[in-house]
């Protein structure tokens, strides 16, 4: 079995909710990460966005507290998604998240 799976922190610029047909609850951010790294013995400045799914019940708990301007922690594994538009990105779909504010 391959290995996929991503650690995020950041803080959430959008948010939304929606049922599937299915009934199933998704919620969906935008998480915005800003960070300072080494490499290659020079410090760098880190910037991404990424879109960020989460699925279930699992997450009823936390859902009301998902807004714009929360920090959370977030980890789970990556997937390529296609636009309507017919762009691709890659997608964070959560296993596990953690408000840190």
């Amino acid at each position: 079995m391959s290995l996929n799976h991503l650690s995020m922190s950041g803080s959430i610029v959008r948010s939304r909710q929606f049922d599937s047909p299915g009934g199933i609850s998704h919620w969906v951010l935008t998480l915005e990460h800003k960070s300072q790294r080494y490499q290659a013995e020079m410090l760098r400045n880190v910037y991404c966005q990424i879109q960020v799914i989460l699925s279930g019940e699992r997450f009823l708990s936390v859902a009301d507290k998902l807004k714009a301007g929360v920090e959370i922690e977030v980890q789970g594994f990556i997937n390529l998604q296609q636009s309507r538009n017919g762009q691709n990105r890659l997608v964070l779909h959560a296993e596990n998240v953690e408000l840190k504010s």
